[in-house]
């Protein structure tokens, strides 16, 4: 009997938390519709679950490390938040290092998510990524703040923030 209830809880886990290859299934099959030059996109949920399910994902962070100072950042494990800026600040002038800096921190066939403020730098930074051999860039849909709202505020209409995910910061 106890062995059947195991077994019971261990099904309703499953159903609730989709396993790290069909999270990545749905992410290439979202990417395809959409014709995207790279992998695929991820929900902030579905990056988080991938985070957690497997210690070898990394969250490409691109956004300047002004944001991530004075906005927050994710909690996930340091060993997975690797902080590449797409743009430097001040200026918001392109990273010509970008590449390099992410090539000391990832492997090609590593698999990455790009994360941003609302979900455009890390388009960029998939692409690029993806074009100079990185296989496995995945954009985390609507970044780390979201959209504004009607008030021109973030972190109310979608975003890892929004969605409740482990963060730090102001």
């Amino acid at each position: 009997m106890l062995e059947a209830v195991c077994l019971d809880a261990k099904h309703i886990k499953e159903k609730q938390m989709p396993s790290s290859e069909k999270l990545l299934a749905e992410a290439r099959l979202r990417g395809a519709q959409a014709s995207l030059p790279y992998a695929g996109a991820v929900t902030p949920q579905e990056a988080y679950a991938l985070l957690q399910a497997s210690p070898s994902v990394k969250l490409i962070d691109v956004r300047t490390q002004a944001e991530r100072d004075w906005i927050g950042r994710v909690l996930v494990p340091d060993a997975q938040h690797l902080a590449v800026q797409w743009t430097l600040y001040p200026g918001g002038t392109q990273n010509p290092e970008f590449m390099a800096q992410l090539e000391q921190q990832a492997q090609p066939s590593d698999t990455l998510l790009f994360l941003c403020r609302s979900g455009v730098r890390s388009r960029y930074a998939a692409k690029l990524a993806t074009e100079l051999g990185f296989g496995q860039c995945f954009d985390i849909l609507e970044g780390f703040e979201g959209d504004r709202d009607g008030q021109g505020h973030r972190k109310t209409i979608g975003g890892w923030c929004m969605r409740g995910l482990p963060w730090v910061g102001a």
